[in-house]
């Protein structure tokens, strides 16, 4: 177990040790203002002068005002606390005061942090306290980027994600027919072909397997999916078909469709798939909540059912079938902040004047969501350089640039917050290109511009992020997806320059958020931290781009108050701090050393407001 010196801990009201010269002032935090009010008018005096003294060196560390209303308390009114943790290793993700060893909890909020001594001040009747047996806690995590109905949604469906071979993905697939009636859909999600060496699924592989049943099985990243014949004919795909404007329907040399249709195609297909119930709905939230709260994750930024070529109403539909109602009935277990498609805008526009940013502590209106390209796993990402594999491909641009930039000037001008979805290294500069037009335009402010991703990027490109101001939404596990094939596509030399540059992202700004995608990668903010820190593949000796690894403390922050600041959620959320919703995780281990050398534990606990929420 560490041990931490006690000197180093403090509380955020009242230094419970502070140093001044090197002597040690002893404060002692149980002086109450109503202890005095019997006293002569020498003490009144004193304690006047000490209480103004006090009030004066508190100051700099007052936090700006809570996004929700909450009143602060005096230094002197002894409020009790409702749940103390003691004997723990306390990360706070706070640089005034980065650890501590206690903790006090009160009306779902930080009461105080600091040593053993003064935080027992706040106890009192019916408070509870939780000895933490030296365990390590940390705040909870904000996983800046998922799909979170759509990802509770794929847990109930065939889950392709990790399979290798194309005889156990033909065989799924024969097991979900074998259990589906003629009519419904069998529908899925996760696979990847590069863990087969490139192979691409064809119709043909399961059209004897599944007669009279429509299948669609979406690719890991989302911007590729796999129908059957029968679902090509229900949605009229034939050798006739044309593109789409921003997709591609995949065809044999003979011009015949295989069944791959990669962004805006797909549409084709998943505008003809039944709507999921709104009791479907609201269970896959619910199950994605426990399942995030498994991993530590207390808040998510919901980027919605929404995807090229899906509709623009899912996400609209969600909100007000599952989380409105959610909110209403108290069933939320998880913070959300919202984002909702780009070209609904002005919808988003007049629910925030009517309701505000937040509907209550659960759920925050977060912002708007565009694409510019598609994915490096469908080589639809767009590129400066074609696909090595492709030599006529440059990828896709998802989004025409102008009505990329109408809708950001829009957007922005009504102060919302803006996330662009940019893989390839020249999406990047046309986003960051835009980005810069509209500020030029609409006038400075702090607008967090965000690019979801961000994964290959040029060189200079880095120095852009942090000269704009524009926050990096990343998701290190995607890098171990893309290290094993990511020099197929695109050469060895560009892909070890541009490919996933942590390191080169935070030399050149602090805006950067970390997430996960889900369902494209797992909800897990402690793998995530590992991937960003070694950058090994599970089946890798070495690192890949080992120059960009980063430290045990940048990828913390980056899942905690860096991924609240990227979100606007700073004033309440991302590290445990006086007056901040009180939401921590509990960890498996006693050593901090070993957790911020290997990143190696598990989450025994997680707490949302103080409550324990999982297990």
């Amino acid at each position: 177990m560490n041990t931490i010196d006690s000197t180093k801990f403090g509380c955020f009201w009242l230094g419970c040790k502070t140093q001044r010269q090197g002597e040690e002032t002893v404060i002692d935090p149980s002086l109450h203002l109503s202890q005095f009010s019997t006293m002569n008018f020498f003490y009144i005096l004193v304690s006047a002068s000490i209480t103004l003294f006090l009030a004066i060196l508190s100051l700099p560390l007052l936090h700006q005002s809570s996004f929700f209303s909450w009143k602060w308390k005096s230094p002197f009114s002894h409020t009790t606390a409702e749940l103390i943790i003691n004997n723990g290793v306390i990360y706070t993700s706070d640089d005034s005061l980065p650890f501590a060893e206690s903790m006090a909890v009160a009306n779902g909020r930080v009461l105080c942090v600091g040593n053993h001594s003064f935080v027992q001040e706040f106890a009192g009747y019916g408070t509870q306290v939780l000895d933490l047996g030296g365990k390590v806690v940390v705040p909870g995590f904000i996983d800046s980027h998922v799909h979170f109905i759509y990802g509770g949604l794929q847990m109930k469906q065939v889950e392709l994600r990790g399979v290798n071979n194309k005889e156990e993905f033909i065989r799924m697939i024969k097991d979900a027919a074998q259990r589906t009636k003629k009519g419904s859909w069998i529908l899925g999600g996760g696979w990847n072909n590069d863990l087969r060496g490139g192979d691409l699924p064809a119709a043909s592989w399961i059209d004897d397997l599944t007669p009279g049943i429509p299948v669609w099985l979406s690719r890991m990243d989302g911007h590729m999916g796999f129908a059957n014949s029968v679902a090509l004919m229900l949605a009229g795909i034939t050798n006739l078909t044309e593109n789409p404007r921003g997709g591609t329907i995949v065809r044999t040399a003979n011009g015949e469709p295989t069944g791959l249709l990669v962004d805006s195609a797909m549409k084709l297909v998943t505008s003809h798939i039944p709507k999921d119930s709104v009791d479907d709905r609201r269970e896959a939230m619910l199950r994605a909540s426990n399942h995030a709260l498994s991993r530590g994750v207390t808040t998510v930024v919901d980027m919605g059912r929404y995807f090229p070529g899906v509709s623009t109403d899912l996400s609209w539909e969600d909100f007000s079938d599952v989380y409105q109602w959610a909110n209403s009935m108290s069933k939320m277990k998880i913070r959300v902040r919202l984002f909702f498609p780009m070209e609904t805008w002005s919808r988003l526009v007049d629910v925030i004047n009517k309701k505000g940013h937040a509907l209550s502590e659960w759920i925050y209106m977060g912002g708007v969501k565009a694409f510019a390209d598609g994915s490096l796993g469908s080589n639809s990402a767009l590129f400066y350089e074609s696909y090595v594999d492709e030599p006529d491909n440059y990828g896709l641009q998802v989004t025409e640039p102008e009505a990329l930039l109408n809708m950001t000037l829009k957007s922005d001008l009504y102060g919302l917050q803006v996330a662009i979805h940019a893989i390839g290294d020249k999406a990047n500069d046309l986003i960051l290109d835009i980005f810069g037009s509209v500020a030029s335009t609409n006038g400075m402010r702090d607008r967090r511009f965000r690019i979801e991703h961000a994964q290959h990027l040029a060189a200079g490109t880095p120095d852009r992020f942090g000269k704009q101001r524009v926050v990096a939404s990343v998701q290190p596990d995607h890098l171990l997806d893309d290290a094993d094939f990511a020099s197929k596509k695109l050469g060895k030399d560009r892909a070890e320059k541009e490919s996933y540059l942590f390191r080169s992202l935070l030399d050149n700004s602090p805006f950067v958020a970390f997430g996960s995608d889900w369902p494209v990668a797992d909800i897990s903010p402690l793998s995530g931290i590992k991937t960003a820190m070694t950058r090994r593949p599970p089946t890798w000796e070495d690192a890949w781009i080992p120059s960009e690894r980063i430290s045990f403390d940048d990828a913390i922050k980056a899942y905690t108050i860096s991924a609240a600041h990227a979100n606007f959620l700073d004033n309440d959320l991302g590290s445990l701090s006086q007056g901040k919703l009180a939401d921590f995780v509990i960890l498996s281990t006693d050593s901090w050393k070993d957790f911020s050398e290997e990143a190696s534990a598990s989450v025994e606990a997680t707490y949302v407001s103080g409550v324990r929420a999982y297990p």
